[in-house]
């Protein structure tokens, strides 16, 4: 079927647009090729890096890169790359789920896959000459060699544009001399190519340059001793220091001074890979959870028939597939987005890709915020369900929980993410991409206007969810558009209000993408089927509904007063009301009867 540009939402749109179930993907909805492709990918790590897992855990940098090289030779590093340049040249989807699937067993070779394939072979493929991308990318794809990717600076950290890293002209001008200090460098022990962002005289914006690695032959390029970390032991990280070290001047990466927007872009994909990563991680960690509590016996019954673990395995499940619902729900639009901007003839294959992918900023953000923090989440309670055992080095829990700690820290922190997120949709409210201020003004008016005592007809599944939903996008629209109005431009001033505001607009994204996935799930299979998805759809609105309410409360608390302040706190109560309140209890049994019955995640 052709898809044209008014079927796909825009970036940002679901906010103020209804989607069709039958409009979103799911991971239902792999095909073919790519159920196979997920098999292959989870039997390489099971047999390579599951089974090796205490080896990763006492650092064996060495394992790290053997399975990385073997993860070269299946093909599994040259998924997204053009088929041209040596890869495989499948869709966003594709690249998705196998970061998905190969990120799960540890956090150490998830990152050295990550930060090989998205930042420190993308840039190149994205932004590179074509004898740039002729010369180093079929070597990358292959796993000849390694990529990595040097932004971070002791003084230069979220503020990525800010770096000291200094290149230099030399007189016949044909090459660059770059000396600074590099530090949190992913991959730098084992690399032969760094993607590297320097300044040139006093540029206002970094520019990035593309410098071969040789230990043999160093080029003044020196390293640290490699990071103590609390986890992803087994990745290697350094401190990496130029000094004078020469760069021909046709390995600049793109233009001069364009080196912060390749940061960037690099960033937005990175982000919701990064979300990929963080799902298989949580699906192992509830299975070995579940195992354990259905073998573990205590007052003569196992511990998984108690309430208390129940609840938990629930919620594990839930924020997972929840989770997957919105990262396949947003690949997809990526990827569709991506084939419009080819097929139209417009754009060649990398700029395509580049405006895809920048399309969806703000839900490669939210996914990035939300996965990374139900995976921390889901490892935490797999510490507690496996009790005393949870801390011990013996089981793989303690390790999954301690690696989930950095997926909130890097590709942007949780907290510049979640600004972010607020900060690009106001940019595209200005621009006229996402319409924000006609619907904000039809809330207002209908706070003003006598509400409807209407009771409505919710016998259909999902009917009384989905208006909530509606609802949700209003309050979103209301509390947001107060706080523009009082303080325009300077609301990116207003952190905490920003930080608010992101949290309501996660939970309506993520919210919207499970009730749509279990809707489209009961349409085809018959809510008998799929009855435990649709309890995860419930269960996981209801506590999104309480993470707005909060938000919502405290924004409007803080920023208004008199009767707008009353009249604000009279929307939010109106806007988070059921009609039908859903019994949480039996929405978690019935999830858990199904995955302890199965003895594993099982969606």
């Amino acid at each position: 079927m052709e898809t044209s540009e008014k079927d796909i939402l825009r970036g940002g749109q679901f906010l103020v647009k209804e989607t069709n179930c039958e409009d979103i993907f799911t991971p239902e909805d792999f095909n073919e090729d790519q159920l196979m492709m997920k098999e292959a990918v989870t039997e390489f790590v099971d047999r390579e890096i599951w089974a090796n897992k205490p080896r990763f855990e006492a650092k064996d940098y060495a394992l790290t890169e053997s399975c990385m090289r073997k993860a070269g030779e299946l093909g599994f590093l040259s998924i997204s790359v053009p088929e041209e340049y040596g890869g495989m040249g499948m869709g966003f989807v594709d690249t998705m789920l196998v970061c998905d699937y190969i990120s799960g067993a540890t956090g150490s070779f998830s990152t050295a896959f990550g930060a090989h394939t998205g930042i420190g072979t993308m840039p190149i493929t994205l932004y590179g000459t074509e004898e740039q991308k002729q010369k180093y990318v079929p070597k990358l794809a292959s796993g000849e060699w390694f990529g990595s990717y040097c932004l971070t600076e002791p003084s230069a950290g979220s503020d990525a544009n800010s770096g000291k890293t200094k290149a230099v002209l030399s007189e016949d001008g044909k090459t660059y001399k770059i000396t600074g200090q590099k530090m949190w460098i992913s991959n730098a022990g084992f690399c032969s190519l760094m993607i590297v962002f320097a300044r040139i005289e006093d540029d206002k914006n970094i520019t990035g340059f593309i410098i071969e690695y040789d230990p043999e032959n160093p080029n003044g390029i020196t390293m640290g001793e490699e990071e103590h970390k609390l986890g992803i032991r087994a990745s290697s990280t350094r401190q990496v220091f130029f000094n004078e070290t020469i760069v021909p001047v046709e390995n600049m990466l793109s233009t001069r001074g364009n080196g912060f927007k390749i940061a960037m872009n690099a960033l937005n994909v990175g982000r919701i890979k990064l979300a990929a990563a963080c799902l298989d991680a949580q699906r192992r960690t509830i299975t070995e959870s579940i195992k354990y509590a259905n073998e573990r016996i205590q007052f003569k019954t196992p511990i998984s028939s108690f309430g208390a673990i129940r609840q938990k395995i629930a919620e594990m499940a839930t924020n997972c597939w929840v989770g997957e619902a919105a990262s396949y729900r947003a690949a997809k639009n990526i990827e569709d987005r991506i084939t419009l901007r080819q097929n139209n003839g417009k754009d060649t294959h990398q700029e395509a890709e580049l405006k895809g992918v920048e399309e969806y900023a703000i839900e490669c953000s939210i996914l990035k915020v939300a996965v990374s923090e139900y995976t921390q989440r889901c490892t935490d309670e797999g510490i507690q369900i496996f009790g005393g055992m949870g801390f011990s080095e013996e089981t793989p829990i303690e390790s999954a929980w301690r690696d989930a700690r950095i997926a909130r820290i890097y590709e942007g922190t949780n907290e510049i993410n979640r600004m972010l997120s607020i900060g690009m949709l106001i940019k595209k409210a200005m621009k006229g991409h996402v319409d924000v201020l006609t619907p904000a003004m039809a809330v207002k008016d209908e706070l003003v206007g006598i509400p409807s005592f209407e009771v409505p007809d919710y016998s259909e599944l999902f009917s009384e969810e989905k208006n909530i939903i509606k609802n949700l996008k209003k309050l979103f629209l209301m509390v947001a558009g107060a706080a523009l109005q009082k303080y325009g431009e300077k609301i990116e001033e207003q952190q905490q209000l920003m930080l608010a505001a992101s949290d309501i607009l996660i939970q309506i994204y993520l919210a919207e993408s499970a009730i749509l996935r279990a809707e489209k799930m009961a349409k085809k299979e018959g809510e008998d089927q799929v009855k435990e998805q649709i309890a995860m759809a419930k269960l996981n609105l209801f506590h999104a509904i309480d993470v707005i309410e909060t938000a919502g409360k405290h924004s409007i608390i803080s920023f208004s007063t008199g009767d707008e302040q009353r009249m604000m706190l009279v929307g939010l109560k109106r806007y988070i009301k059921y009609v039908n309140m859903p019994n949480i209890i039996e929405l978690r049994n019935i999830i858990a009867d199904k995955v302890t019955k199965e003895n594993k995640y099982c969606f």
